[in-house]
C-alpha cells in the first residue's frame, strides 16, 4: 500500500495547563512497526489514546488506515487492536471464554471464534491455563491473554502500549514472534515500549518524544549514529558523587561525560578509546577519584536515550504531571 497507515502531524494535547503532547508527528506504512520510545511521562500513552479514538487531539490531524480518527472513529475501530499499559480482560471468565466473548463481539461466528481463541491461547503460551478463571492468572499470563484479546480480530493497525511490562523473557521472545508474524500479514503495529532491546528487534523506525515533543526519529541505527563513536563506561566507587568523575574527565571524549544518575554511572562518548585509557586512568588519579568498573561498548538505544534526554528508558520522571503519559 502507498497510503500510510499511520499519518500524524502536529497534534496537540493538553490537560489543563499542561502540555500534553505538543505538536507530533507520526508515519507508519503499512506492515511496518513504529517505535514509540520516551521516558515515563514523555506523552506516549496519550498519542496512542489519540490514534485509537479514545482521545481527540486539541490539534493537528491524525488518520489511521486512511481514515480521520475525529471524523471517522467508529470506521476505525472497526480495523484497530489495542493492549493498553494494563491487562482489560474479565477476571470472572476464563482465558478461552474471554477470547471466544471478544471474537463474538468482533463479528466471528461460533465455530471461528473458538478456533481463533485457540490460535492466539497457543501463541502467547496460554493453552494449559485456557479453563483456569482468569482472577487465578498471575499478572504476566494477565497480560498475555490481554495481547492475545487485541489480536483477535486480526486487525489491520495495532497499538501495543508497552505490552511486555512483566513478561519474563520466555513471554518477551514469544510475543515478539507474534509481533513478527503480525507484520509479516501485513499487520502495522505502533508499539511504545521501555525496552531498549526491545525497539531494536522489532521497530523498522523509531520516534523518540520527551516532554510531549518529538526530539529524535530514524532507524535504530540512525539513532545511534546521532551519539556516535564508542562508549566508556565507567562506575564511582562507593560514596563518590558520579559528578566528580564526569568533570575529570571533561571535555576528554568525543562528547561531553554523561551522567546517569538513576544507575550511578559515567558515559563518555570516545572517537579513539586506545589512545585515551591512559589519559582518563591519569586525570582519575590526579583529581583522586577511584572507580570500581570500566568497559568499552558499542553505542546503545540506551545512550540515544541519555543524550537525548538526560535519562535511561527506564528513568521514571516524578517531577513530571501524572497526567501527561
Amino acid at each position: 500500500m502507498s497510503e500510510l497507515a499511520i499519518a500524524a502531524d502536529g497534534v496537540v494535547k493538553r490537560f489543563g495547563a499542561v502540555d500534553a503532547l505538543s505538536g507530533v508527528d507520526l508515519r507508519a506504512p503499512a506492515g511496518a512497526v513504529l517505535g514509540l520510545l520516551g521516558p515515563n511521562g514523555a506523552g506516549k500513552t496519550t498519542m496512542v489514546r489519540i490514534l485509537a479514538t479514545l482521545l481527540r487531539p486539541d490539534a493537528g490531524s491524525v488518520r489511521v488506515a486512511g481514515m480521520d480518527v475525529v471524523r471517522q472513529p467508529k470506521a476505525v475501530r472497526r480495523l484497530i487492536g489495542l493492549s493498553g499499559q494494563y491487562a482489560a480482560v474479565d477476571a470472572y471468565l476464563t482465558g478461552r471464554e474471554n477470547l471466544q466473548m471478544i471474537g463474538r463481539l468482533s463479528g466471528l461466528g461460533r465455530i471461528d471464534a473458538a478456533r481463533r481463541a485457540i490460535e492466539l491461547l497457543d501463541a502467547c503460551d496460554l493453552m494449559s491455563a485456557a479453563d483456569r478463571v482468569v482472577r487465578g492468572y498471575s499478572g504476566g499470563m494477565r497480560r498475555r491473554l490481554d495481547v492475545a484479546a487485541s489480536l483477535v480480530a486480526k486487525p489491520s493497525v495495532l497499538f501495543l502500549d508497552e505490552p511486555t511490562t512483566g513478561l519474563d523473557p520466555r513471554g518477551r521472545i514469544g510475543l515478539w514472534a507474534t509481533i513478527r508474524a503480525l507484520t509479516a500479514e501485513g499487520t502495522t503495529v505502533l508499539l511504545t515500549t521501555q525496552y531498549l532491546e526491545e525497539a531494536d528487534q522489532l521497530a523498522d523506525s523509531i520516534v523518540v518524544i520527551d516532554a510531549g515533543r518529538v526530539i529524535a526519529a530514524g532507524t535504530a541505527d540512525e539513532l545511534k549514529a546521532q551519539v556516535g563513536g564508542d562508549r566508556l563506561e565507567l562506575r564511582p566507587a562507593p560514596g563518590i558523587d558520579p559528578q566528580l568523575l564526569a568533570a575529570a574527565l571533561g571535555d576528554l571524549g568525543s562528547g561531553s561525560p554523561i551522567v546517569d544518575k538513576i544507575d550511578g554511572r559515567v558515559v563518555l562518548p570516545v572517537a579513539n578509546w586506545r589512545d585515551l585509557l591512559g589519559e582518563v586512568m591519569s586525570r582519575l588519579t590526579a583529581a583522586d577519584v577511584q572507580i570500581t568498573d570500566l568497559a568499552l561498548r558499542r553505542p546503545s538505544l540506551d545512550d540515544v536515550f541519555l543524550a537525548l534526554t538526560g535519562e535511561p528508558a527506564s528513568a521514571s520522571a516524578t517531577a513530571q504531571s501524572g497526567s501527561r503519559r
